[in-house]
This record gives C-alpha cells, structure tokens and sequence, in this order.
C-alpha cells in the first residue's frame, strides 16, 4: 500500500523465479469393451392405421407402478382430537390479534381526545385573551366611581 522508497529513490531487491516441474504422464491402457447382449429380444408389434399404413415397432409395456402400502387407519377420535387443537390454535391467535387491535384502537381514541382538547383549550384561550374587537363589561374609572352595594356607579 505505501510505496518502499519514500525519498524517490527505487530500492533494488533480488528476484527469484520458480520453474515448474513437468509430472510425466503415467501409461493409461483403456478396458477391453465388453459387448452387452439383452436378456430377451423384445417382440416386433405391427399396427394398422385407419388410412391403410402399416407402423412396425417394438411394443412398450406401460410402466406398472408399486403397489402402495397399506396405512394403518386413523380413529375418528384421533382425528376430531387433531382438528380440535388446530381449531384452539386458531381462536388463540385471532383473540390475540383483538386484544392487540382494542389496544391499538383504545390508543388511537385516547390520542382523538387529547387532540380535541387541546384544539379546543386553544379556542377558548384565544377567545378570552384576545385583545381585538369588543370587550365585555364596561370601563370604569375607579377614583370617579361610587361603589354601593359591590356595584360600581360612575
């Protein structure tokens, strides 16, 4: 990554080269071919088609598949047992995901509340703090006025 000679000045280093060494091959001598003959020669089958043409050929035998194994009958008692638990499993999973949507839900309807107090919390402050257009109740000026009975008289 960093270069070897950090004054510009090239550094030499001694080489050295590996030669291959050549593997002679060994004498491979092929196997004799053996000729294979089958065990009986398939018959010869001939078939005329409907228009007069005569098809020679082998005749395949169709493939015969293997016999399937008996299985061992299931009681009905098993079965219903079986069904049953999936049917548990079923109805735990689903009244999980309610519970987990009425919690989801109460949530949602608890943030639409705060949300509409404060909405309205703002409303009525700036209606009661605002100092633009009329205000309720009249100006009095104290050191005029003539207080009777908790009333001002001006």
């Amino acid at each position: 990554m960093y270069p070897d000679h950090p004054h510009g000045v090239p550094v030499q280093r001694a080489v050295e080269v590996h030669q291959p060494t050549p593997i002679t091959p060994t004498a491979v001598t092929p196997a004799p071919l053996v000729p294979v003959q089958p065990g009986t020669v398939p018959a010869v089958a001939s078939v005329v088609l409907p228009d007069g043409r005569v098809v020679t050929g082998y005749a395949i035998e169709p493939a015969r598949p293997e016999p399937v194994a008996v299985k061992p009958t299931v009681s009905r008692a098993a079965v219903n047992v079986a069904l049953g638990g999936v049917g548990f499993l079923a109805v735990c999973g689903g009244l999980l995901l309610l519970t987990s949507f009425i919690a989801a839900l109460t949530a949602f309807v608890t943030q639409l509340i705060t949300l509409a107090a404060v909405v309205f919390g703002g409303w009525i402050a700036v209606q009661v703090f605002s100092a633009s257009g009329h205000q309720g109740g009249a100006t009095v000026n104290i050191r005029k006025a003539v207080i009777k009975r908790n009333k001002f008289y001006g």
